[in-house]
């Protein structure tokens, strides 16, 4: 039994000693709880509740969860108390949010998806967990994720097993942050957060037909996240639409002192980025097609199709589409990644304080707690000797990769481009062979520039397809606007229905 079935027994005492209310927490957003907060027909102590015992019924199957957070109800009860007493919410006053296992939180285990790690608690939180609590959000527990986020395929840890996806159990997830996704598709979660380093927002968005956030590096904090390649690293929101995903966002951008990269975000961030919440976002908008990964002979012909339909669906909303959209001289090789993974998990071990038990990534092999699917890889990477390279706004190969691909959309005065997320729907668990169709790992973490992706349908088997929207340096205004106005017009996702 996992070590939180004992807490959720606890919960449904609680839950069996009050009446719930009259509320549906699928596909609830941020906006209807605080409406009926207001309305006082539902209180985040009952909110929490719910999704508890959701997580109670459903999760043994799913397992997106690791651990869960003992303090979620009174949090939730001290939330109530708050309002009652002063009539005002907070940004996300008692939104129950899952957090991927690699975010630092002061009260409870960051494991990174490694048994060597269990029980180790941080000695504070990651920022942007900080930036949550302080925004009132009661946070659920820990997601489960695929160890060291080495896979963007898989979530599959030491600690916790295999997450599966909740439109087919059959299925992955993706990875990294699959367990969020998985959570949070499934309603066992109303937002979450992951890390991307190549992949790992977007394509479990895309497998759990999330929205999901790769922001412009350097617009949210770092600090306090296990590493993976932290020049690559970004944290963000996975929600199940734009809005609550841009709510997500308001709360964790901006400058943190503690990374030095987000002085870059000073100047270059919106009041708000709900103001950029558009019917007619697309209007007039310049968004660029990039048919590289839309290959008939390298493309699933559902997810293919579902791409053409989405195209049309731009059009149709106002887009002026360039058709297709090239970017010449763009070189995608494993060239331009820099091995940096032992020299950023060791400073992040010395940041977790003197009693902490692990200095090297050595400490951590010798231990034998590790899943066998990563020990290539780690043993990989502790052999490794070279320096590590600088930041992408420093190392040439990054900073002429940006330039190469900013120049394609000037020639064409793009706002935007667009691609699938994915090439291929899902791989089936234990699955290593058939085409992934992963196109996540470049343009966006090789140039610092934000991406946005969305649900744009399902295969002929009911697996979700996705489609990512790359834009500017600090555009995230833009891209919001535009996949808000794709997501209103269209209205693709839908609830998996083995969890209704």
């Amino acid at each position: 039994m996992k070590n939180h079935i004992s807490f959720i027994g606890l919960s449904l005492l609680v839950l069996s000693a009050c009446s719930s209310p009259a509320f549906d927490v699928r596909e609830t957003t941020v906006s209807d709880v605080h409406t009926a907060f207001e309305a006082g027909t539902l209180t985040a102590q009952q909110l929490t509740e719910l999704y508890l015992e959701r997580i109670a019924e459903y999760d043994d199957t799913l397992n997106a969860f690791i651990i869960l957070n003992e303090r979620a109800i009174a949090s939730s009860a001290k939330l109530d108390e708050e309002f009652r007493r002063t009539g005002v919410l907070r940004p996300l006053h008692g939104i129950p949010v899952v957090i991927k296992d690699n975010y630092d939180t002061f009260d409870l285990q960051t494991t990174a998806g490694s048994k060597a790690l269990e029980g180790l608690l941080p000695p504070d939180d990651a920022w942007q967990v900080a930036r949550l609590r302080e925004a009132g959000a009661v946070i659920l527990g820990k997601t489960n994720m695929a160890e060291w986020a080495f896979s963007p395929f898989v979530t599959v840890s030491s600690i916790d097993g295999t997450t599966r996806n909740p439109y087919d159990l059959s299925r992955v997830p993706a990875g990294s942050s699959g367990g969020t996704a998985a959570a949070v598709a499934a309603n066992l979660g109303l937002i979450g957060l992951g890390t991307d380093t190549g992949n790992s927002i977007r394509g479990p968005s895309s497998h759990n037909a999330l929205v999901g956030i790769r922001s412009t590096m350097g617009l949210t904090s770092r600090d306090g996240i296990v590493p993976l390649y932290l020049r690559n690293d970004i944290g963000g929101p996975m929600a199940r639409t734009v809005e609550d995903a841009a709510r997500v966002l308001d709360v964790i951008a901006g400058h943190d002192p503690a990374d030095p990269i987000t002085a870059r975000s000073e100047g270059q961030m919106p009041e708000s980025y709900l103001d950029y919440l558009d019917l007619d976002g697309l209007k007039d908008a310049r968004i660029g097609v990039f048919r590289w990964y839309m290959r008939p002979d390298s493309t699933n012909a559902d997810v293919l199709a579902r791409m053409e339909e989405a195209v049309s669906d731009l059009e149709a909303a106002g887009a002026i589409l360039i058709d297709p959209f090239d970017i010449p001289n763009l070189e995608m090789s494993e060239d331009i990644w820099c091995e940096v993974f032992k020299n950023d998990v060791e400073q992040y071990f010395a940041s977790r304080g003197a009693s902490f038990p692990y200095g090297t990534l050595n400490d951590i092999i010798e231990t034998g707690l590790y899943a066998d699917y990563i020990k290539g890889t780690l043993e990989f990477t502790a052999a490794w000797t070279e320096p590590p390279c600088p930041d992408l706004y420093t190392h040439q190969p990054n900073i002429t990769f940006r330039e190469t691909v900013l120049s394609a959309m000037d020639v064409h005065e793009l706002d935007a481009f667009v691609y699938p997320t994915w090439s291929y729907p899902a791989r089936e668990i234990g699955d290593w062979d058939s085409p992934a169709g992963d196109n996540s790992q470049y343009l966006s973490p090789q140039s610092g520039l934000p991406a946005i992706q969305v649900p744009i349908g399902f295969t002929e088997g009911g697996l979700p397809v996705g489609m990512t929207f790359i834009g500017r340096l600090f555009a995230e205004p833009d891209l919001i606007r535009f996949a808000y106005s794709y997501e209103q017009a269209t209205q693709r996702r839908k609830s998996p229905d083995l969890f209704n």
